[in-house]
């Protein structure tokens, strides 16, 4: 009886059978045999090997994954299918060149099976391979050869690929030859420190109190003097790198901010590690004491007008937070209505110049209160823009998030809808410095019409929509469409 392995090679040869490489007209078969000694190098996983020597089989073939499930089991289907790329039939493939690669890394960044990863870096590798060959021999005449010409598309596509499986790959000869050959063809793409052995401190949060909850990551208190923010699964080492030298700069300028003292692994993702001895987010002070909220509210209103208040320059190298807004638009209320999509933009437009500082992510569980005084973390969104713009977030986090299901809200600020609304009015009259209903009700305006984009951004990022979600979409459309009669301007 055939074991999985010889039973891919027999079934891989006849599918392959006829088929030539793109380069130097070898038979196809070479490929996938190269990637499954690749992988052979970093494990003895048969199924991982068997994918390796199918991966291609439903790009280049007529074989389908049904098949590969029935002959080889669920798990090799499942990594033969992370590694192809949706085919848009009757388009052009240079021009969905782009749109595949970014497609399919969502599924490299998200998979928890670390057979995923380590078929990434086999096919890679062997592509790299190939490509420094070729460059060696014909220099920059390479790119012409291939659906995109563009050195700079590859570079970007090789690097997140890296990035994506350095965690847990970064210790095998495979990953250091990858970087090897990428730094090769684009010098000092990666640190070479990057292509010798390192091992990150292990760290585990079982047991550890959860502190908060953010797009990025959640945080965990670690232990009396020490917390660790755990980074979802497909934040890579540079996302990390650049929150924290983001965090720097912001202290640097004066802000508040507490700085990470280095990275960490936890399980198959990667953490930060920060001493505060002794602090809470303010979010575990308002479950704690919800009479207190505007004492709090009051409090995050000072800090967001010292963030405001901060002016940068172009040589501080803070991205245009006006950017975030206008994908918002473009990969959400734009698939829904491309008019009121256009009117969106033209509003954002009318903001995008500003030398001040947004926090990008401000909200309760983002602050953390040492000795009475506040200190930011989640610092990756750090950038320059209009304050409406963090507004619009407070008003998303605290107001519209529950509209359809409080339970969001509360699960995600540890305390009641209603006191998300009450820490939502009491922060805008602080930070606005008046109680007068009509100037409150014009800044949440203009705030809640951003929210509302993003609310839709938000759930066109699912792979399917629900009647429940359509249903909010319908509501948010015809919410923005009233909204753009009444609101000429978000500034304010």
């Amino acid at each position: 009886m055939m074991n999985l392995l010889e039973e891919s090679i027999i079934y891989a040869t006849v599918m392959y059978q006829g088929k030539v490489r793109k380069f130097k007209n070898v038979p196809f078969i070479l490929h996938p045999m190269e990637v499954a000694q690749i992988l052979a190098t970093i494990t003895d996983d048969q199924e991982v090997i068997s994918a390796g020597i199918l991966h291609d089989i439903l790009e280049e073939t007529d074989g389908t994954l049904a098949e590969i499930e029935k002959r080889f089991g669920k798990r090799v289907a499942m990594l033969v299918a992370s590694e192809s790329e949706n085919d848009y039939p009757g388009e052009d493939r240079t021009a969905t060149w782009k749109r595949r690669k970014e497609e399919s890394l969502k599924v490299l960044k998200n998979s928890p099976d670390v057979g995923v990863q380590m078929l990434w870096l086999a096919d890679k590798l062997a592509n790299m391979r190939s490509l420094a060959r070729i460059y060696s021999e014909h220099g920059e005449a390479l790119w012409k050869m291939l659906h995109q010409s563009d050195p700079a598309e590859h570079c970007w596509y090789y690097r997140s690929v890296a990035e994506a499986v350095e965690l847990q790959l970064n210790k095998t000869g495979a990953f250091k030859e990858l970087i090897k050959h990428i730094n090769f063809i684009w010098p000092g793409t990666f640190d070479r420190e990057k292509a010798r052995y390192k091992k990150y401190r292990e760290v585990s949060v079982d047991g550890c109190r959860l502190l908060g909850k953010g797009a990025k990551g959640d945080v965990y208190r670690y232990d009396d003097e020490l917390i660790i923010k755990v980074y979802n699964r497909n934040n890579t080492y540079r996302d990390v790198e650049q929150e924290i030298a983001l965090s720097r700069k912001a202290f640097v300028l004066g802000i508040p901010t507490a700085i990470s003292f280095g990275i960490v692994s936890v399980g198959s993702q990667y953490g930060a590690m920060y001493e505060l001895v002794d602090s809470d987010t303010v979010s575990v002070c308002i479950a704690r004491d919800p009479g207190q909220v505007g004492a709090y509210a009051k409090m995050m209103s000072d800090l967001a007008l010292t963030i405001h208040g901060t002016t940068v320059t172009d040589e501080d190298g803070f991205p245009d937070a006006t950017e975030r807004v206008r994908g918002y638009i473009k990969r959400g209320i734009a698939y829904e209505n491309e008019a009121l999509a256009e009117k969106c933009l033209m509003l954002a437009d009318k903001i995008s110049q500003n030398d001040t500082l947004v926090h990008g992510d401000f909200h309760t569980g983002n602050v953390f209160l040492q000795g009475g005084e506040p200190l930011l973390i989640d610092m990756d969104r750090l950038s320059t823009g209009h304050p409406i713009i963090e507004i619009s977030g407070l008003h998303y986090f605290y107001v519209v998030l529950g509209e359809d299901d409080p339970a969001v809200v509360e699960d995600f600020m540890g305390f009641s809808y209603q006191t998300a609304k009450q820490f939502y009015e009491s922060f805008m009259k602080d930070y606005l410095g008046t109680e007068d209903e009509e100037r409150l009700a014009e800044v949440t305006e203009k705030a809640s019409l951003i929210s509302y984009i993003r609310l839709i951004h938000k759930i066109h990022k699912n792979s399917e929509i629900s009647e429940d979600d359509r249903k909010v979409i319908d509501r948010c459309v015809e919410r923005i469409t009233g909204l753009l009669e009444r609101v000429d301007t978000l500034a304010f």
